[in-house]
């Protein structure tokens, strides 16, 4: 072979080398060009645990942030999740419940973006026992309505369809993706949602009458199995079909856990629905 082909073949493969690594590499970017509005005079430090028993945790958020997972070229459906962590509003299990699920994800050909949005001060140990829900949550939904912004705005140069931009959420996430699917703003919300053993767990907003695909999957032993079912039984009253995968056992806050329990698939349960809507397809150009 002669040198000028192997010079040739050599730069063709770096070139491939190198889209495959932009596209298995992450990226961070802030949701909103200054001060997330609301949070102007907050003074808290984020700061993270590691090494807990779910991974890292993610404490006093004031900055919120996408984490950005695409898949390869070759691998690329078209389909976006922006994916919100639990933690009570006053923390993100961001390993369990983000990044872990993006990468799921990544795998599966669905571009993910893992949400780092706004949760209040902690304080001592535990949830607050005084909490109000509604007021804690609020700056969460923002970040959230912004992050669906963001991720259409930048859906050709991440290879995505705006239309096929989704949003799944664990707990208190789940309650973040629930203020995204039911904003009143019919063209701001996620085209599909997954809120996962979380709904709004303070006031029950009012359900529009028309909505996006929704999917939803929580354990019967979690201890706020009856709140989640509330939220199913809303859609339902409102006209929604939501579809929905209650497991016996799990409990709450099982993520991406293999505990050998039927909630170890709960995500491949997810995949198949996405599937069924013709989310794993690659969108038509």
């Amino acid at each position: 072979m002669r040198q000028s082909t192997l010079r040739t073949a050599g730069a063709i493969a770096f070139t491939l080398l190198t889209a495959c690594c932009a596209y298995s590499q992450t990226q961070t970017l802030n949701i909103w060009p200054g001060v997330a509005p609301g949070s102007e005079n907050w003074t808290q430090k984020e700061k993270s645990a590691d090494n807990t028993p779910v991974g890292t945790v993610v404490f006093n958020v004031v900055t919120p942030t996408l984490t950005v997972y695409l898949p390869e070229h070759t691998k690329a459906t078209g389909t976006g999740v922006i994916i919100a962590p639990g933690g009570a509003f006053v923390a993100l299990a961001i390993d369990l419940e983000g990044y872990n699920v993006a990468r799921w994800l990544q795998e599966k050909g669905i571009a993910a973006f893992v949400l780092k949005y706004r949760i209040i001060e902690k304080h001592g140990e535990g949830i607050p026992p005084n909490l109000n829900v509604d007021e804690a949550g609020k700056y969460g939904i923002a970040d959230g309505i912004q992050a669906i912004k963001i991720v259409r705005q930048h859906a050709a140069e991440w290879g995505i369809s705006p239309d096929r931009v989704g949003f799944m959420g664990f707990s208190a996430g789940a309650m973040v993706t629930s203020g995204t699917l039911l904003q009143k703003d019919a063209a701001a919300r996620p085209n599909f949602a997954a809120p996962i053993y979380g709904c709004p767990f303070g006031a029950m907003p009012a359900i529009p009458a028309k909505l996006p695909p929704i999917f939803m999957a929580w354990a019967q032993d979690d201890p706020y199995a009856g709140m989640v079912a509330r939220f199913y039984n809303a859609l339902q009253s409102a006209g929604q079909k939501p579809e929905a995968h209650i497991f016996s056992s799990g409990g709450h806050g099982f993520g991406m856990k293999k505990q050998g329990a039927t909630t170890d698939h709960w995500i491949d349960e997810f995949y198949y629905w996405l599937e069924a809507q013709g989310f794993t397809k690659p969108a038509p150009r």
